[in-house]
């Protein structure tokens, strides 16, 4: 690896840590995202009818965000816009509004998330990445246009795609994956029949992570059972291993516990690759694999995990 690889790898790890720490009530917890969704529905619904998007989209959320520095002055390393935004600074701004904390260079933000095939394909949110070594970064707001900071004199402005991405990486989940705190439905709730329940429904609260994952993912895992200990040592409800457990402050065997760190993970994964089937997969065979195959590896374990995690998530929604 080179020096510049081994810095951006460093800062993905300390990024990681921080999003798997412990919430506190502060505006960088868990729910972060939500409430930024909930705050800015108002701008999104005028902005929906001619992005064709879902008002409450992430993405759309990321783009009604960034339209805000519409007119920054350029500054070449700026991250202060009181002062002026260079691209990268832009881009690491409005995303840290809703709890994704990138890289500050452009290279390095060209790298985040999960890569998309094409500008066909892309969507709105979506980082677009400039140049061979990368120099540039913008945000795609749909229609062939991007908002970015161009250059020194220009401000912060809409433009056309002027020329072919040399990287499309989708940071966010294509669906949303969040709920502001007191929310109903599905995303916040699961049914009383469902087994820990109330525990699920409070994690999906502080986090954003749809409760019927949380939950489907505990039936997969362990079946409900709480004392539940595999053969390879994973332990309790979410089967965490003893060293992942640590790492998140639980203990596996208290089921509120093992829900909270669990929620926390899987949050950190979601906003890692940017979809749920790469985040569960992620789970059960580790983000290591998931990169090395950039998708769900070929496990026999984990190709049956994800589909299974997903169906009996929409079971319990039906």
């Amino acid at each position: 690896m080179s020096v510049t690889d081994i810095a951006a790898r460093i800062q993905q790890i300390q990024s990681q840590i921080a999003a798997l720490a412990p919430s506190t009530p502060t505006s960088t917890d868990g729910t972060a995202f939500a409430n930024a969704l909930a705050g800015a529905s108002g701008s999104l619904a005028a902005d929906a009818t001619s992005s064709g998007v879902t008002a409450k989209s992430p993405g759309q959320a990321v783009v009604a965000e960034a339209r805000k520095y519409l007119g920054v002055p350029y500054v070449w390393g700026g991250t202060d816009p009181k002062r002026g935004l260079d691209c990268s600074g832009l881009v690491q701004l409005v995303y840290k509004k809703f709890g994704v904390e990138l890289p500050r260079v452009s290279y390095q933000q060209a790298r985040a998330g999960t890569a998309v095939d094409g500008l066909a394909d892309a969507k709105p949110g979506d980082i677009l990445a400039f140049g061979s070594p990368v120099h540039h970064v913008a945000i795609y707001i749909g229609d062939n246009k991007m908002i970015e900071a161009p250059r020194p004199g220009k401000d912060v402005r809409v433009s056309s795609v002027y020329e072919t991405p040399t990287a499309i990486r989708r940071v966010l989940p294509d669906t949303p994956v969040t709920s502001a705190p007191g929310a109903t439905g599905a995303a916040a709730a699961v049914g009383s029949g469902t087994p820990y329940a109330s525990v699920f429904t409070g994690a999906a609260q502080r986090y954003g992570v749809p409760a019927g994952l949380l939950a489907a993912v505990a039936h997969q895992e362990s079946g409900f059972n709480a004392s539940a200990v595999s053969p390879a040592g994973a332990r309790g409800l979410m089967q965490l291993m003893p060293a992942t457990a640590k790492g998140l402050g639980v203990d596996p065997m208290n089921p509120a516990q093992a829900v909270d760190g669990a929620a926390r993970m899987l949050k950190s994964l979601i906003s890692e690759f940017g979809r749920v089937d790469y985040a569960l997969a992620a789970y059960n065979a580790g983000p290591g694999a998931v990169h090395r195959y950039h998708g769900i590896p070929p496990y026999a374990e984990t190709q049956r995990y994800v589909p299974a995690v997903l169906a009996y998530q929409k079971r319990l929604a039906a």
